[in-house]
């Protein structure tokens, strides 16, 4: 591989550690390889390597501009110390099913793994193309990516970053994770709006803003940054690994990944880790009230003019995803995906062909699963396996059951539920769903958990109720260009 192109435009290329720097090409679209064959990897080399070993494999492939011992520094500083326990993704059985449990990080979410790094990759990104500008990383949030990317960029050098996270919608824990963040080059601020607004004007901002400043550049950390991107891809192999390991399948065996989705990005890193030659057999989207996804899957056509649901798995509560934008260019094409990005921009849905849809099927399945059903789940998984699930998760595993009901998916084959938080960062949710008394407070509900689960909260939550509250700054989304402004000249300061 030797360049990224947009989704949009062919013609408008960058390198690795351009596409890393820019996070969203200059024509709204997003950065993919120009080249796919070039990533195929050695899978059985593969099985012989620890997480590390696998996050270096795939680092190379997508970014070779970088170096081997450049990346191989990147590596180690994202994943030596940054996690609880020695395995950044633990594969856990439960039932006859398997949980890859993302949420063992700084932050206990999913993003916390691809935000290890994604600082990291920045700026050796930023090293490599003498780029003397400072960064400021622009972030829409729907709960978890906010509190990653301030705590992964927290006092790196050259960069700043700010979070944009709707007013109302995501849990107090999560919002704690956030307006506490006493690094001096980090900064959130609520929106008057849902998640949707928060990202139509970053993506907005990315468009009609070169520089906020003088000496000041702007990046993403979302993953519609190619860089937040692929290091997801690597838990799809040392999953696999894991249940190679432990003698569930063969290497060559199919594996079946339920991933609860919202933007897209999760599920889309299977999918290039399927393309780099790891045996999946399908990839489940699962998604709950706000199931645009699941109709698109269904019938090829994406529409966000819909009712905005708030759920109990809020990091999920997307209609407009990003990432869904890349798989459509894989299929349809460059100039198609513009003229589809076109559509849902001013009439606000588009309809694929038969044809595509086949295509997309083919290796996508779709279910969703409302909170209601969602709080059943948790309940059962506790009372059979006493195995304590957030609510993201039990999405996927609904999704799951719903689709071993149609026959879809089949009882004998190896599954894997991602999941995505830890259930203590939505304590109310879970006290819901086991049929306990909510409490006042976020931390009395954590409390309350803990005892009746008798499974540990995790330190890094416990401890968010004593700190101050520094960022208090709430906005209509109108104004959140003006607001990147103010803050890009005083980044420098």
């Amino acid at each position: 591989m030797n360049y990224y192109v947009s989704t949009r435009n062919e013609n408008v290329k960058a390198t690795p550690a351009q596409a890393v720097l820019k996070g969203l090409a200059p024509d709204g679209g997003l950065f993919v390889p120009d080249d796919l064959d070039s990533l195929k990897v050695n899978l059985k080399a593969m099985m012989n390597m620890s997480y590390r070993e696998q996050a270096k494999v795939v680092f190379s492939l997508f970014f070779p501009d970088l170096g081997e011992k450049t990346l191989s520094d990147v590596r180690e500083k994202s994943y030596e110390t940054k996690f609880d326990g020695p395995e950044v993704a633990p594969l856990v059985k439960v039932g006859d099913a398997y949980v890859l449990e993302l949420f063992h990080g700084p932050t206990c979410a999913f993003k916390d793994v691809a935000l290890s790094a994604l600082p990291n990759l920045m700026t050796a990104s930023a090293k490599h193309e003498d780029f003397k500008d400072h960064i400021l990383i622009l972030v829409a949030t729907s709960g978890d990516t906010g509190s990653s990317a301030l705590t992964g960029f927290s006092n790196v050098d050259g960069t700043d970053a700010l979070v944009f996270y709707p007013e109302d919608g995501i849990s107090q824990s999560q919002r704690l994770q956030m307006v506490t963040q006493s690094a001096p080059n980090v900064k959130a601020c609520a929106i008057r709006g849902n998640f949707d607004a928060a990202q139509t004007g970053v993506k907005n901002i990315f468009r009609s803003v070169d520089q906020p400043a003088p000496g000041v550049s702007l990046s993403s950390a979302n993953s519609i940054n190619i860089g937040r991107l692929v290091p997801q891809i690597v838990y799809y192999f040392h999953a696999y690994k894991d249940l190679v390991d432990s003698r569930r399948i063969r290497i060559g065996d199919e594996v079946t990944f339920i991933v609860p989705t919202g933007n897209f990005g999760d599920i889309f890193a299977g999918w290039f880790a399927r393309t780099m030659g790891l045996p999946v057999g399908r990839l489940v989207c699962a998604s709950n009230e706000n199931d645009v996804l699941t109709e698109f899957l269904t019938t090829g056509r994406y529409n966000k003019k819909r009712e905005f649901h708030k759920t109990t798995s809020p990091s999920m509560d997307i209609l407009v995803s990003s990432n869904l934008e890349r798989l459509l260019y894989f299929i349809c094409g460059s100039q198609k995906t513009a003229q589809y990005m076109e559509d849902l921009k001013t009439k606000g849905e588009y309809q694929i062909t038969d044809e595509e849809l086949l295509n997309i099927q083919g290796i996508f399945g779709t279910a969703s699963v409302d909170s209601t059903r969602s709080a059943e789940v948790i309940r059962e998984n506790f009372q059979g396996d006493h195995y304590l699930m957030d609510p993201h998760t039990a999405v996927a595993w609904g999704a799951m059951e719903k689709l071993l009901q149609t026959g879809e998916l089949k009882q004998d084959e190896a599954r894997v539920v991602l999941s995505t938080a830890s259930p203590y960062k939505f304590s109310r949710s879970m006290l819901e769903a086991l049929g306990q008394p909510e409490r006042d407070t976020d931390e009395e509900n954590m409390n309350a958990l803990q005892e009746y689960s008798g499974v540990a909260a995790p330190d890094a939550l416990l401890s968010l109720f004593s700190k101050e509250i520094l960022h208090k700054d709430v906005i209509d989304a109108g104004d959140m260009q003006d607001y990147v402004i103010r803050t890009a000249e005083n980044c420098r300061r």
